[in-house]
């Protein structure tokens, strides 16, 4: 077999790889995207945000339980994320204040 034909031979063989290659990637990158698609489209949820009036007994604590449903935050999360919205730097909290908390819904 002569060089010229075993170059020409290589040369459609790398062809023939490269247009499989690409076709695999097209088809195996497009079904990645889809799927992901679809995980992000499962639920959407609003974020809104409300003033609640602390009660006797209240804790930052028994708060979140209340309100974090559907959030996605851990419970410790969640009282990070009102200490953050209301400037608390500890978790001490009295009845009668005001504090502003997130709640979730679709």
């Amino acid at each position: 077999m002569s060089r010229r034909v075993l170059r020409r031979r290589m040369r459609n063989l790398m062809i023939v790889l490269l247009m499989v290659a690409a076709f695999l990637s097209g088809f195996f990158g497009r079904t990645l995207l889809n799927s992901h698609a679809e995980e992000a489209f499962i639920r959407p949820v609003q974020r809104y945000y409300t003033s609640i009036q602390i009660q006797s007994g209240d804790s930052l604590w028994n708060i979140a339980e209340r309100y974090l449903e559907g959030s996605g935050y851990s419970p410790r999360e969640y009282v990070d994320e009102i200490k953050r919205m209301n400037g608390l730097k500890g978790e001490a909290i009295h009845a009668g204040e005001f504090l502003t908390v997130v709640y979730f819904a679709e």
